[in-house]
């Protein structure tokens, strides 16, 4: 279970990396509702690591890396909470995003960079 788990999470990102060019789209798509997804109370998730997030986060975003995602998704709460997720590009956030979508929730959106979140 657990080679099977790591072997899903490894796979997962290098999908991730190879589909920069759905990641754009994704992102550019959903920029539009990201603001209104938080505002109506859409758990923000900061995939980066502990001392990324220490130097500047989104307010009230929970810090979950993504390298600790897989263990710590129950944290993320239930699969029909909206989700937004960011990291410092857009790359780890996507690699997060499709992780979460192959587990089954269904509303997350990768927000991309965190230059690119709401003020």
């Amino acid at each position: 279970m657990k080679k099977t788990a790591i072997l899903l999470l490894g796979i997962l990102l290098l999908a991730g990396n190879a589909c920069t060019a759905e990641a754009e789209e994704n992102q550019e798509h959903s920029m539009n509702d990201v603001k209104t997804m938080i505002d109506n109370g859409a758990l923000v998730v900061d995939v980066r690591s502990p001392m990324e997030y220490n130097m500047g986060h989104f307010p009230d975003a929970k810090n979950i890396p993504i390298t600790e995602l897989q263990r710590r998704v129950d944290e993320v709460g239930p699969k029909d909470q909206p989700i937004v997720v960011y990291c410092a590009s857009g790359a780890r956030s996507e690699t997060a995003r499709n992780f979460l979508k192959s587990m089954g929730y269904d509303n997350v959106v990768n927000a991309g960079g965190l230059s690119n979140m709401p003020r």
